[in-house]
């Protein structure tokens, strides 16, 4: 009995291990909300190279200009992809050297982007609203006619979610005189070009490349192809668009041919094609590529082909090789050896490796 209860007394003595409760040093943290993304819409049609997104790209020194003088309730308006809750929003205008100041007009919000409540006069060029609540879009709007043209410097939203500001800034010029009919579907495919623009570029970046700010997308009538893209230019065929409108990824291929931006012509035609067909087939459309036929695929196919070939090898061998491949080809660079830097194996030996994939 003595062994016993001296037993259990020094049992209660030892320390008893407690699992700890989870207080705020231990809880899991919270995943980080990503960025609501806008666009950028105006009445008002843009002066050379002084684009929309300008004036929201977190860069006090690049600013959106009027074409022409405007007048009363043209606007330039910023729409988020959802309601965020904003604390305050301030839009500064006027150019760098102070010229071009609104003073005769209003900072409005709208948390449904139908209607609008003042949030601020403009007084010297800048207003700031402060709505507290949801908020879908803000609009600078004119209240008299206007005897110089709209600039708009930087509209600066603090809100939660945050909304993204425009980190490569683009406008798509839409040219439909050769067919009037087209424009509401131009005007669509621009919309959707900028807003994939951004991960275009962060696929295809390298070092001391700097994005077109401008791309002019053309419809034309005698064009005989579906689409094609140079210098930061590019024509469309109204036939093929009208037959087949729901066909906006072939807009989107000829956007990374603008981003690709390559100097020379040294380059192998499959690989320009296959990295603009990668882009357009696994980044912004995945899953529609279609089936590859095993017994005509070819590294060297071209387009489809050749983006089903990219994919297999940065899903395999390296995440960058097509950023790395395009860097190559932008500095004019590209060889068929870069294939055994990237993946220890020639771009044949790759070629038949990936085609064996494709048999089921």
């Amino acid at each position: 009995m003595r062994r016993s209860v001296l037993a259990a007394a020094l049992l209660l003595a030892l320390p008893v291990a407690v699992p700890a409760r989870p207080g705020p040093e231990t809880a899991p943290a919270p995943r980080p909300v990503a960025p609501v993304a806008a666009v950028v819409e105006s009445s008002l049609a843009t002066a050379k190279g002084q684009i929309r997104q300008f004036a929201f790209d977190g860069n006090p020194d690049t600013y959106f200009v009027s074409e022409k003088n405007p007048t009363k309730d043209d606007h330039l308006t910023l729409v988020f992809d959802r309601p965020v809750s904003v604390r305050s929003v301030t839009a500064t205008t006027g150019r760098p050297d102070g010229t071009d100041a609104l003073g005769a007009g209003v900072l409005e919000v709208s948390a449904d982007g139908v209607e609008f409540a003042e949030g601020a006069k403009f007084e010297g060029g800048a207003a700031t609203a402060r709505p507290g609540g949801p908020v879908r879009t803000v609009r600078v709007r004119l209240t008299e006619d206007l005897a110089h043209p709209l600039a708009v410097r930087e509209i600066v939203v603090d809100s939660d979610p945050a909304v993204a500001v425009f980190r490569y800034p683009v406008e798509f010029v839409v040219d439909v005189s050769d067919a009037p009919e087209m424009k509401a579907w131009a005007e669509r495919a621009a919309r959707v070009c900028e807003r994939q623009y951004p991960m275009i570029c962060d696929e295809l970046m390298s070092d001391g490349f700097k994005p077109l700010t401008v791309i002019r997308m053309t419809l034309r009538k005698d064009y005989k192809g579906v689409a094609a893209a140079g210098g930061g230019r590019i024509t469309g065929s109204v036939a093929y668009f009208q037959k087949r409108p729901e066909d906006v990824g072939a807009m989107v291929h000829e956007t990374v041919h603008c981003v690709q931006l390559y100097r020379g012509r040294g380059n192998p035609g499959w690989l320009v094609e296959g990295v603009a067909d990668y882009i357009r087939f696994f980044k912004y459309e995945p899953g529609r590529i279609g089936r590859i036929n095993p017994d005509r695929a070819r590294y060297d196919g071209s387009y489809r082909v050749t983006a089903a070939f990219l994919a297999y090898v940065v899903g395999t061998y390296d995440r960058e090789a097509v950023k790395k491949l395009n860097r190559a080809m932008r500095e004019g660079k590209y060889t068929a050896e870069l294939w055994k830097g990237l993946t220890g194996k020639t771009v044949e030996e790759l070629g038949q490796e990936w085609r064996r994939t494709l048999v089921k």
